[in-house]
């Protein structure tokens, strides 16, 4: 089953660290992979764009079906393969519904994180304003907390009392926060909802190569 997958992917991308986070709890093992860099613009290489025209990681493939928007990959993954390896979707409705909507939230703090992280390498430098820089890092504040207050009540997950697809979708970016130098000590539900995952197996597994390589986290967020 898993031979009929493909994955080409970049170190450090959350969308991409969602599908090898599903495909380990999933017990997909030996699909195709490749790790491609960022920094070379592999991801606008013939290779990629034949999977995904955007020029985007992930470039994702099972057989002859492109899910190269992580989520639509998760959610594929979760449907096709339910009885296999780890179940994601929890049976009863309200706990369904509140990991629904924590899932779809997470497109909200990935989005403004970026904001932040990229306004330079997103914004011409004449076009570039202080007052913009403020708002995005005041908007992104304002989800991070939140956030935080999501998780006051958590027994360890982000949604009821096992792992579930929330957690494969929104635990990258949480990730993403405190590898971009968030305080643990101001967001403390935060951290310890990170702390508490990311030793999981599938998450351990699949930690991007480069963060391994270099343990120091960046200081870009620190004051958020």
């Amino acid at each position: 089953m898993a031979q009929d997958m493909t994955l080409l992917w970049g170190s450090g991308s959350p969308p991409c660290w969602r599908i090898m986070i599903m495909l380990e709890e999933k017990e997909l093992k030996g699909y195709n992979q490749k790790l491609l860099s960022f920094e070379k613009k592999e991801h606008k290489s013939k290779e990629v764009l034949d999977i995904n025209p955007r020029g985007q990681f992930p470039a994702f493939k099972y057989k002859d079906y492109i899910l190269n928007e992580s989520y639509a990959a998760c959610l594929f993954l979760e449907i096709q393969y339910k009885s296999q390896g780890t179940k994601l979707t929890p049976d009863c409705p309200m706990e369904l519904a509140l990991m629904y909507q924590r899932m779809f939230e997470g497109f909200s703090l990935l989005q403004k994180t970026g904001q932040v992280l990229y306004y330079d390498y997103n914004v011409p430098e004449n076009e570039r304003h202080e007052s913009a820089r403020t708002r995005n890092k005041e908007a992104l504040t304002t989800e991070v907390k939140l956030w935080e207050g999501y998780l006051a009540s958590s027994s360890g997950f982000l949604t009821g009392k096992t792992f579930s697809l929330s957690d494969v979708t929104v635990f990258p970016n949480i990730a993403y926060l405190f590898r971009s130098g968030l305080c643990e000590k101001r967001y403390p539900n935060l951290a310890k909802y990170y702390n508490g995952l990311k030793d999981r197996p599938s998450i351990k597994a699949n930690w991007p190569p480069h963060w391994k390589e270099s343990c120091e986290c960046q200081v870009l967020l620190k004051d958020i």
